[in-house]
């Protein structure tokens, strides 16, 4: 079962170096044919050897040319080993780089709703763990192959003198690789088993030393409970593997007793067969060497093929997380979006929830936004804002209604093509670890070297200041990862976020509470200039203070996953709602 998922792995190993691999097997053949044509030489060495001693005589002619060969074999074996070696390392630097890319390519591609599975994190981070961790099943198929063709050679040889001989080998081997074979499947369901709890020892692992943690693991003195809580957890797999291992030992130890009575039951027979005089003394040299190095690579065939076995289980998580495929994606011959959009977005009678979850997000929403509208949405959280942004951006598809861009269904446009036309900043933006030129880059990246267009985006999103005073202005490196990084505040990396939004000059802006670290005039300031910047273009964003909501021509409350209200600021103040209520409740904490 566990080696059905050898051959998609051999055609991505194939895939990642073709030239490197075929060069590799064509070594490894040659190779493996060496251990015969040297035993073979010995033989013809030993009796000549034998014939000038018996008969007193000078050894025959060419005699030395065979001492030649032989020497000329082991010298192109040494050096053939080290060329097998060296195509190894090419390979392995080949394969990592290209199931990395291969991981990081589908992953990107996932559906958003994937990650917020815990079933999909564990069997990601099994992914990404044995995308490069099995380098030694690769390379144990190299090996397999020349341990396959050397027995195969040694083992005809074997058999022209006695086929019995090669079914005492291979029954004394065989109860060892069933038994190898047991355990690697016990070890790969203890595994399987292991990931979530490893998981929790990664994050405390993580929490016990990261930055952001730091303050509060100090004042509530929480270095006792993770400490304790991630040793239960460690005691705990420890204990599964020691005991496994125990197992392993002593089933391994009997079984390979069984293996070393195989080998010399055949040993004793040659030499029986000599010492009658049916065999010569190089005879007994050559199968004496052909049977033990057969002998050693049957066993090494099956442990090979164990551990094979025992690495393909792992790559079962690979594999499935390879064949997952995204539901969201552009249909064969979708539209492009359209420019200019002609009417605007339309929610109509939309309905949502999260998978595992029963509760509608949003309960039948019907609302529109038109070209050149600035929307404003408002509630507390929970009430299904940024899942409308989620909606519109198409990260999510609606679970009941339709979502209509120009009267036409989301799902016929062209993903990519869409997305071009939408600039959002949400509140938990990514801060890259990047130039400060490549952070604002990512919003259109194959703007990343026209460092005009990139200021014109940070003078827009007000973060020209902040660069300009960088050491190395828009080539300094950001954040605290790499040497010579210098970290920004929350709003100075909030301002460099927004210039990706302005970078896209896309026909529809979305602000997802981008602004939640600053303080209330810097974030009035930054709406301000987003109200001034987005002129004639539509915007939706999403913002606790009621100070820079009120820049919106019209606010929709949400509650319940329903529109609770909407209008403009005069309008819903006048009518005394639940908007109402929100902002003077708001507004008396400034008095």
């Amino acid at each position: 079962m566990a080696l059905r998922n050898v051959p998609p792995v051999l055609k991505i190993v194939w895939q990642s170096g073709p030239a490197v691999v075929a060069c590799g097997l064509i070594f490894r053949l040659v190779a493996a044919l060496l251990p015969i044509a040297l035993l073979w030489v010995t033989k013809l060495i030993i009796d000549g050897i034998v014939r000038a001693v018996s008969s007193h005589q000078p050894v025959q002619a060419g005699f030395w040319w065979l001492v030649a060969a032989e020497f000329a074999l082991a010298v192109f074996g040494s050096i053939l080993t080290r060329v097998i070696d060296y195509l190894d390392t090419l390979l392995a630097d080949k394969y990592t780089r290209h199931i990395s890319i291969q991981v990081m390519k589908h992953a990107s591609e996932l559906d958003l709703i994937a990650y917020e599975d815990p079933v999909f994190y564990d069997r990601l981070e099994r992914a990404r763990v044995q995308a490069t961790d099995r380098l030694g099943m690769i390379q144990a198929i190299g090996r397999l192959v020349q341990q396959v063709i050397t027995t195969v050679s040694l083992s005809i040889s074997i058999m022209l003198f006695s086929p019995w001989l090669m079914v005492l080998l291979f029954a004394g081997v065989l109860r060892e690789f069933l038994g190898e074979t047991h355990f690697a499947f016990l070890g790969y369901a203890k595994n399987f088993r292991q990931t979530p709890v490893r998981r929790q020892m990664d994050y405390l692992r993580v929490l016990g030393g990261s930055r952001e943690a730091a303050k509060e693991l100090k004042l509530f003195g929480l270095k006792e409970f993770l400490t304790a809580r991630f040793t239960a957890l460690s005691d705990e797999i420890y204990g599964q593997n020691v005991g496994l291992a125990h197992r392993r030992l002593i089933a391994g130890s009997l079984l390979s007793v069984v293996g070393t009575v195989g080998y010399y039951s055949a040993y004793v027979f040659v030499i029986w067969r000599t010492v009658a005089g049916a065999l010569t003394i190089g005879t007994l040299t050559f199968l004496s060497g052909a049977i033990l190095q057969a002998s050693s690579n049957i066993q090494l065939i099956f442990s090979t093929l164990s551990g094979i076995a025992d690495q393909a289980l792992f790559l079962t998580d690979l594999l499935a997380f390879f064949e997952m495929q995204p539901t969201i994606r552009s249909k064969p011959n979708a539209l492009p979006a359209p420019r200019p959009i002609v009417h605007g977005f339309e929610f109509r009678n939309v309905s949502f929830c999260y998978p595992g979850n029963p509760r509608l997000v949003l309960d039948s929403l019907s609302f529109r936004l038109d070209t050149g509208e600035r929307l404003a949405l408002i509630g507390e959280n929970g009430q299904g804002k940024t899942t409308i942004v989620k909606l519109i951006t198409r990260l999510y598809d609606p679970t009941a209604g339709q979502i209509l861009l120009d009267g036409v269904d989301l799902r016929e446009y062209s993903l990519e093509d869409l997305y071009r036309e939408i600039g959002v900043i949400f509140q938990d933006f990514m801060r890259y670890e990047m130039t400060a030129r490549e952070n604002i880059a990512v919003g259109r990246i194959e703007e990343l070297n026209h460092l005009d267009a990139l200021k014109i985006a940070a003078r827009k999103s007000l973060a020209d200041p902040v660069i300009a005073q960088l050491p190395a202005q828009y080539e300094q490196m950001l954040g605290r990862r790499f040497d010579g990084a210098v970290d920004l505040s929350g709003g100075e990396w909030q301002k460099v976020a927004l210039a990706r939004a302005y970078l896209r000059d896309a026909q529809l802006l979305i602000q997802d509470e981008p602004t939640a670290s600053l303080d209330a005039r810097s974030e009035f300031e930054v709406f301000q200039h987003f109200a001034e910047l987005t002129a004639g273009k539509m915007a939706l964003f999403i913002s606790h203070r009621f100070s820079t909501v009120r820049m919106a021509d019209r606010i929709m409350v949400l509650e319940n996953g329903r529109i609770a209200e909407q209008g403009n600021h005069q309008q819903l103040m006048a009518l005394g709602g639940r908007y109402a209520a929100m902002f003077e409740m708001q507004a008396a904490s400034y008095r």
